[in-house]
């Protein structure tokens, strides 16, 4: 039965651990991966791949080779029957050898910082040669972000590498070559080979996504009047982790930006406030009030619970309670916009989108979309009001994956200490919050949908009412 009613009550949010236990994404794994991509470019005509990966861009480098370079560019050159071939500078040198990945490192001290030598590596056009690339080729460009039709002005060639790199690949192929932007092979929402992830990947996502909740429920446990937003972020605990995003924590005027990082403002009672904490593979975020209650608030937005939050929370219950294998991303993008599509919501952007290492992969979920939801998609629920008046905002974001029963069998008998804590959040969304999940989702957070609209009065949050 669909939600008639929500609630403010007290819950116990119970104590889900974090990881002892760190999932590996190995070599065999990655080499499965190369080998999938050459056979998907085999089917489309492909010669072989160019991956270009940098420090704000690592994800589909990543995703093949288990390198994510730390300063510099890199590029990943795969050919059918060559060795993948791993260009990088001075710096990554020895740490993609540290990384171990299924691939031949080649210096390249262009890709090094300005400055550092330069002595020692042949010209890029010989280089990617001596990798296999030649004349009337058709080689697939991989950057970061595939054009679609809403990209007016681009077509397939269009590519999103720095174009020293995308020149030589296309003097080297030649006229009678072609150089293509194939992101989607990897990046494709309904079939990239990203969309559906292995056992050990989303073991990973969940290892990433309990600390990032984790430090984002410490803000909602700890944040208080009078601290600075830098002394609120310190409650993230942040310990290494690659991240995914820059942390966002921010109060007062700024925080209906959402994405300020913190500063030495002073956070005070009553203040919109909102936090953000991205951990490659998961990320959190939340937004209310420091504040006890309504009266906290100026008179005019007493009533935010139930003109914004009350509906919000419902409409983001009816998108859990309609996520499941087979579902489309039309019917999560209407689950929404039949409760908060009213323009005051301000719901704009899709809601809901795959995560990966890069914090959004890409989006099934937009209106009239047919692409159905498939065992190992790891997505991020992910629905933000933008009033732009006094009310402000509220937010749930939070990563979840789909599993099928065999992919659930896997993932209970490989990561016992994962599967430990997802069981015990999907019983807290049953128990506490009266939301009804299908068997097959799994929840990566450790504030699974708990949303406190008032951060003061710590275990208040919304809850299921009536159906």
């Amino acid at each position: 039965m669909p939600v008639t009613s929500v609630a403010l009550r007290t819950v116990t949010l119970p104590r889900f651990g974090e990881p002892t236990v760190q999932p590996i994404v190995g070599r065999d794994l990655l080499e499965r991966r190369i080998d999938a991509l050459l056979a998907r470019g085999a089917r489309d005509g492909f010669d072989g791949f160019a991956i270009y990966g940098d420090r704000e861009h690592s994800a589909n480098v990543a995703y093949l080779s288990g390198y994510d370079p730390r300063f510099e560019e890199t590029l990943l050159i795969v050919l059918p029957g060559r060795p993948a071939k791993l260009l990088v500078g001075n710096e990554g040198w020895g740490y993609a050898e540290l990384c171990d990945g299924p691939y031949e490192r080649v210096l390249y001290q262009t890709f090094s910082l300005p400055a550092q030598p330069r002595d020692r590596s042949p010209a890029l056009s010989d280089l990617l040669a001596d990798c296999g690339v030649g004349s009337g080729q058709r080689i697939g460009a991989i950057g970061w972000k595939p054009f679609g039709v809403g990209d007016r002005g681009f077509g397939p060639t269009a590519l999103d590498l720095p174009s020293f790199i995308a020149d030589t690949l296309r003097a080297l192929v030649g006229p009678r070559g072609a150089v293509v932007n194939a992101a989607d092979l990897l990046m494709a929402p309904a079939d990239g080979l990203r969309a559906v992830n292995e056992a050990e990947q989303l073991a990973a996502f969940e290892f990433a996504a309990t600390f990032a909740s984790q430090g984002v429920r410490n803000v909602l446990a700890g944040a208080e009047p009078g601290m600075t937003e830098l002394q609120a972020a310190r409650l993230l605990g942040l310990n290494g982790l690659p991240l995914s995003a820059h942390p966002m924590l921010s109060g007062g005027r700024r925080a209906a930006y959402g994405l300020p990082s913190p500063g030495l403002s002073v956070l005070g009672r009553g203040d919109p406030v909102t936090v953000a904490c991205g951990i490659q593979g998961g990320l959190s975020a939340r937004a209310g009030f420091l504040a006890e209650g309504p009266a906290d608030l100026p008179a005019d937005i007493g009533d935010y619970v139930e003109r914004l939050v009350a509906p919000y929370f419902a409409a983001v219950v009816d998108w859990y309670e309609a996520i499941g294998i087979g579902t489309t991303g039309g019917t999560l993008w209407k689950a929404i916009h039949d409760r908060v599509g009213d323009p005051f919501f301000g719901i704009s952007l899709n809601p809901g989108h795959q995560i990966h290492l890069d914090e959004w992969m890409h989006s099934p979920v937009f209106a009239g979309s047919t692409i159905p939801m498939k065992s190992g998609m790891a997505l991020q629920v992910d629905v933000i009001p933008a009033t732009g008046t006094r009310w402000f905002t509220t937010n749930i974001e939070d990563g979840i994956a789909l599993a099928d029963e065999a992919l659930r069998e896997e993932i209970a008998a490989r990561f016992p200490e994962a599967w430990s804590r997802i069981v015990s959040r999907r019983a807290f969304m049953a128990d506490e919050l009266g939301i009804r999940l299908r068997p097959e989702v799994l929840p990566f957070s450790n504030i699974p949908a708990f949303l406190p609209p008032y951060w003061l009065a710590r275990n208040r949050a919304m809850t299921v009412s009536g159906r």
